[in-house]
C-alpha cells in the first residue's frame, strides 16, 4: 500500500509482511510495484545508520542540487519521528513538514523526494534506520537547517538540552536563512 500524505509528494509505504512460527519474510523494495504507484525512481546508494541513545536526532539534512537526493527510509530496530520538511521555493507547502512514527513493529516507510529536508529522532535505544537514496553522497552539496527551527515548528519528542547531535547539527541555519536550492514544479 502506497499512501499520499498531507504533502502529497511526500509517500508512506506499508509493505506486505508474511509472518509464521519461523518469523517473517517480507518484500522491501520492488520498483515496478513503485512505478505502477507513480514513484518511478532509480536507487543508486543504501545507507545504514545506528543511534545508540533514545533522543538521538539526525537531521534536518539534504544535498544540493545536482547532487540532491530522493529517500526511501524504513526502520529494522528501534523506532523513529520521521520527518521530511518542504524546502522547494514557491511550493504551496513551503516549510510544511510531515512527521510519521518508523518502527520495526509498523514495517513501514517513508518516500522522501528531493526538494525536502530530511531528519529524524529515536524513540528507543539502539534504533537501526536504513534508507535507500536517488543520488551518490556528495559531501560538497551536503547541507543542513535547524532541526528545531520554531518556524517549521516540529513537535520533536526531545528537548534542546537533552537532544543527542552532531556538532553539524546543532549549528545548521534556520530555514529562513538557507538560500533558494529547490524551485517547486508541481508534482513529483
Amino acid at each position: 500500500m502506497i499512501e499520499a500524505l498531507d504533502i502529497a509528494d511526500v509517500k508512506l509505504i506499508a509493505p506486505k509482511i508474511f509472518r509464521d512460527a519461523r518469523g517473517f519474510f517480507s518484500e522491501t523494495y520492488n520498483r515496478r510495484t513503485l512505478a505502477d504507484a507513480g514513484l518511478d525512481v532509480a536507487f543508486v546508494q543504501d545507507n545504514h545508520s545506528l543511534s545508540r541513545d533514545a533522543g538521538t536526532v539526525r537531521g534536518l539534512h539534504f544535498q544540493k542540487p545536482p547532487h540532491a537526493q530522493g529517500k526511501l527510509v524504513r526502520v529494522v530496530a528501534g523506532a523513529i519521528l520521521d520527518v521530511a520538511v518542504d524546502i522547494r521555493a514557491g511550493s504551496p507547502t513551503f516549510g510544511w513538514h510531515i512527521a510519521i512514527e518508523l518502527s520495526a513493529d509498523n514495517w513501514q516507510q517513508l518516500y522522501v523526494p528531493a526538494g525536502f529536508a530530511h531528519g529524524f529522532c529515536t524513540l528507543k535505544p539502539d534504533t537501526e534506520v536504513v534508507y535507500k537514496t536517488t543520488a551518490y553522497y556528495d559531501a560538497a552539496s551536503d547541507a543542513a537547517i535547524q532541526w528545531d527551527d520554531p518556524a517549521i515548528g516540529i513537535d520533536w519528542p526531545v528537548a534542546r538540552d537533552v537532544a543527542v547531535l552532531s556538532d553539524k547539527d546543532r549549528a545548521a541555519p534556520p530555514l529562513a536563512e538557507i538560500p533558494d536550492y529547490f524551485t517547486f514544479e508541481g508534482a513529483q
